[in-house]
């Protein structure tokens, strides 16, 4: 017994750090935030009265400049999430199965390269993609100028500001849903590809039939983190576009850090920073009731 009490307890002191560092910095922020959103917190003065759900009423009450930002940003980042989040998994797919196929010499090569950018700020990506997707002097357009070719408005026109925050993202991403993909692959049973192969199945229907059943838990993973991810963009379209042109691709976060910096408003921000989280989670929920309901349908039909 004493031998069980103190492994127990020797685990819960590997574990206390996590706890402290997660209480601090995670839940203690987030009852603080719910806690400004009830009250008119300007940051310019010193009194804060609780009012209540007005903070919320004012984001849902047309006309208001709560609503304007809100929505705006709500569209812009749901259509930089659709954008996005298919290509982040197809092509991280795809990006696993490739470097999978590849000798053992030069595999961990690839692995290394694709996800070096991940581990890069994303000030760094912001500013080597906006170097390079420059209207006057980037180096696209000074490429396309040499073939004769007009040169493109990447960052101050539709859709090729979406074009260009899409391509910087999943360039500087996709290494790790790659490396997600790749292990998931590791664990897919050889003796089913034999068997396969044998019965003279073609890559396709090997694909369909079991690699995609096999790594479906990985597929909702990714499908989920990808999905939140890009819910919570911000450094690309404010360091690569500033929200333009217009306010076409000002995403919600930088609607919210409007509002708490620039309007000094912390409690609307604060109000829809929680509306905000409770879309993200219901989204993750869908998707994964979504994808879970699938697999039993297949299951129930095989």
């Amino acid at each position: 017994m004493k031998s069980k009490k103190m492994s127990a307890f020797t685990s819960f002191l590997f574990v206390l750090p996590y706890l402290i560092m997660f209480t601090l910095f995670l839940v203690v922020p987030l009852i603080y935030g719910v806690y400004i959103s009830f009250h008119d917190w300007n940051l310019l003065s010193p009194i804060h009265p609780f009012v209540g759900g007005e903070n919320y009423a004012r984001i849902f009450t047309s006309g208001t400049s709560e609503n304007r930002i809100f929505l705006n940003g709500l569209t812009n980042t749901l259509q930089f999430v659709v954008y996005s989040v298919p290509l982040l998994v197809i092509i991280g797919l795809a990006l696993a199965m490739l470097v999978n196929s590849l000798p053992m010499k030069i595999r961990g090569f690839f692995r290394t390269a694709y996800f070096i950018p991940y581990a890069v700020s994303v000030s760094i990506i912001a500013v080597l993609w906006l170097w390079m997707l420059d209207t006057n002097s980037g180096l696209v357009n000074q490429a396309l100028e040499g073939l004769g070719l007009s040169a493109i408005p990447w960052l101050t026109k539709l859709p090729y500001a979406w074009i260009s925050l899409v391509i910087a993202t999943v360039w500087w991403t996709i290494g790790f849903n790659m490396i997600i993909f790749i292990n998931a692959l590791n664990e897919v049973s050889e003796e089913m590809y034999e068997a396969a192969n044998i019965d003279g199945a073609s890559s396709w229907q090997k694909f369909i039939h079991i690699t995609l059943p096999s790594i479906r838990p990985i597929m909702i993973f990714v499908i989920i983190t990808s999905t939140i991810a890009s819910f919570n963009v911000y450094g690309q379209p404010y360091l690569m576009t500033r929200g333009g042109p217009g306010e076409s691709t000002e995403v919600l976060l930088m609607g919210i850090v409007q509002q708490a910096f620039e309007l000094r408003q912390m409690g609307a921000a604060s109000a829809m920073a929680m509306l905000m989280s409770l879309i993200m989670i219901s989204i993750s929920v869908g998707q994964f009731l979504l994808t879970r309901g699938k697999k039993r349908k297949g299951e129930e039909h095989a």
